[in-house]
């Protein structure tokens, strides 16, 4: 299924295609290349003082890490998320280190798991980000330390026909891409 954005102005394709597919082929195996090239795209993005506040989890299907990790999703997410390859949980540092909070923390994991959206994309997979978890299981899950909250969640894989998907799911997985004009978010200015 194609779901290219029209856009008002032309942009990068590999942007254009990526959207969030619930659908996945259970037979596709991520392989450690793919997965690595993933993770060094989020390494690479840019942060505020190169501060890096972001940690990265990854597990693929099969593991008893994947299935802890959907058992701390939230709503019908345990129902499709299983069928992905991989799935990547992002946490950040929630204070510096002179122990002030750290509300930077998020824009950066945000650029980095954009950057991992977007080289999952380019491997010719797809990537779905998930923030529907109950946070305090996905800690315990993960077994993070206290200065690190897990805050989203990333599933990768091959895209599979909408077919495989029921209910809330596949509605949503055929449901056309939509967004807000640029009339609507611009708030100041012209281009």
């Amino acid at each position: 299924m194609q779901k290219t954005a029209i856009t008002s102005a032309e942009i990068a394709p590999v942007l254009a295609n990526r959207w969030s597919p619930r659908a996945y082929d259970v037979n596709h195996t991520a392989s450690q290349h793919e997965l690595l090239s993933i993770l060094e795209a989020g390494r690479w993005a840019p942060s505020a003082n190169n501060a890096q506040p972001w940690r990265f989890s990854i597990a693929t299907r099969g593991s008893e890490l994947f299935d802890q990790i959907v058992g701390a999703f939230t709503g019908f997410n345990q129902s499709w998320a299983p069928n992905a390859s991989a799935l990547l949980v992002i946490s950040v540092l929630n204070q510096k280190a002179d122990g002030t909070p750290y509300p930077g923390a998020l824009l950066d994991a945000g650029l980095a798991a954009q950057n991992m959206m977007i080289q999952t994309e380019e491997l010719g997979l797809a990537a779905h980000p998930i923030g529907g978890m109950v946070h305090d299981e996905m800690r315990k899950v993960l077994d993070l330390a206290d200065n690190l909250d897990p805050i989203m969640a990333m599933t990768i894989g091959k895209r599979a026909d909408a077919s495989v998907l029921e209910g809330p799911a596949y509605e949503r997985e055929v449901a056309p891409r939509v967004r807000l004009e640029l009339d609507e978010i611009v708030l100041h200015g012209k281009p």
